[in-house]
């Protein structure tokens, strides 16, 4: 069940929200048991009970609510499967030999010279698994090492590896070299067309609405570059956690973070000019291409880093202060990018902790009304942009019930929001965050 249904509950008398969720996997939120399972697997195979280790580590990877691991012991072989996105890992385990593979796509046997370059090119990146083509002409990447060298840490990076790029190279090969074919989709989920419609249409008018922004020479680009970054990095982080893409759309999106990051001498204009152009090939994008990569996964690894509390508090504070400015001489929606940008970043960057999470996500379905409506949820703030109030402290409340016994203190002073504007709305939602009480009972 999704957060959105969590806070408002099965049982009341607002309508059924959908059952949408939104972001990036992690596998940071374990519970108790499966922590004992993971220090147990540790025991077992210091031992040298590889068998009983390796059953105890999947039990450590299950997670009950995605039924995303299953495993069985036969006659001292452990086969195993588990999902990761668009892509199922399948593998097994012996007293002697661990061995798992993905299949992704389908080749033939005319296979173009740039595609295996890339895959050579993976192959050099790669620290435990390998990409290969198996004896029916399947591009797949496999993991193995022997079982007295086969620790649960090791397994655990080493099958994280593997999957993540198995799941990301699927629909990034089969969008780029139209002769391959897709394999082994029974497992997906297909969405709405509904939702498909009401995330595609964001999609655009998001873009669009940003676009038109920067290009309006409202906010000078160079003399104030600063700006124009927030405001485009808040919409890669927004689209990014709202729509939850995959494929060409998702790696899109990671691309724009990498290129802002990842030069640091480059000027700020002119990385500001590149983002803007990658942007607005999003645009071009037929809808149907869009379409064909929107479906319901199944995960087993996040791809986040786990963050306490602090982390988030720093972050908060550290950037804040920037909207200042364009607030006070009125550009609203850059100061606003502000906020937008500090919440999308620890979301796309983050696993955070479960409450800040989930006052994250409300912040955005406060911010987001008009496409939170159209998904069929029951929005916070009218066509005209007046909050509600009552529904806003009410949720939040809610949220301080969820997690009060879990987080020592946990109670969001709802008096410090302003609702005057969405721009002293939003500086208010972060202030309230950034005094929490986070303290988890052991």
């Amino acid at each position: 069940m999704s957060f959105l249904n969590r806070l408002f509950g099965r049982n009341t008398s607002n309508k059924d929200q959908p059952d949408i969720s939104f972001g990036r996997y992690s596998d940071a939120y374990k519970d108790d048991a499966q922590y004992d399972a993971w220090d147990k697997a540790i025991e077992q195979f210091e031992k040298e009970n590889y068998l009983d280790s390796y059953q105890t580590f999947f039990s450590y990877l299950r997670d009950e609510k995605e039924d995303n691991v299953t495993f069985e012991l036969d006659k001292g072989v452990l086969t195993f499967e588990f999902m990761q996105g668009s892509r199922k890992i399948k593998g097994t385990a012996t007293s002697k030999k661990v061995v798992a593979k993905a299949k992704i796509v389908k080749t033939n046997k005319n296979l173009k010279v740039n595609f295996m370059r890339r895959l050579l090119e993976q192959n050099y990146d790669l620290k435990y698994s390998r990409f290969c083509l198996d004896t029916d002409d399947h591009l797949a990447i496999i993991f193995d090492t022997y079982s007295v060298d086969g620790s649960p840490y090791k397994l655990y990076y080493a099958l994280k590896e593997l999957a993540t790029n198995a799941d990301k190279q699927d629909d990034l090969l089969l969008d780029e070299f139209r002769s391959l074919d897709a394999i082994d989709t029974d497992h997906l989920k297909s969405i709405p067309i509904a939702e498909k419609e009401a995330k595609y249409k964001y999609i655009n008018r998001a873009i669009q609405k940003v676009v038109d922004e920067v290009k309006s020479d409202k906010l000078d680009a160079n003399q104030y570059p600063g700006g124009i970054a927030y405001l485009l990095l808040d919409l890669v982080y927004r689209l990014d956690f709202l729509t939850k893409p995959e494929g060409f759309m998702m790696e899109a999106l990671e691309r724009i973070h990498r290129l802002y990051f990842a030069n640091a001498g480059q000027p700020s204009p002119e990385k500001n000019s590149i983002l803007l152009k990658e942007l607005e090939q999003l645009l071009e994008r037929p809808k149907e291409d869009y379409f064909k990569e929107m479906y319901q996964t199944t995960s087993t690894f996040g791809i986040t880093t786990a963050v306490n509390y602090s982390r988030v508090v720093s972050f908060i504070e550290g950037e804040l202060g920037n909207m200042y400015w364009y607030d006070d001489n009125g550009y609203d929606k850059v100061a606003c990018s502000v906020p937008g940008y500090i919440v999308g970043y620890c979301l796309f960057n983050y696993a955070v902790p479960k409450p800040c999470k989930d006052l994250f996500q409300l912040y955005y379905q406060i911010m987001e009304p008009g496409y939170f409506h159209n998904l069929g949820f029951q929005p916070y703030r009218t066509k005209d942009g007046t909050f509600d109030v009552k529904g806003i402290k009410k949720a939040i409340k809610k949220l301080a019930d969820l997690y009060g016994s879990k987080y020592e203190g946990f109670a969001p002073n709802t008096s410090v929001l302003e609702f005057k504007s969405s721009t002293a709305f939003a500086m208010s939602y972060l202030k309230m965050m950034e005094v929490l009480e986070m303290t988890k009972v052991d």
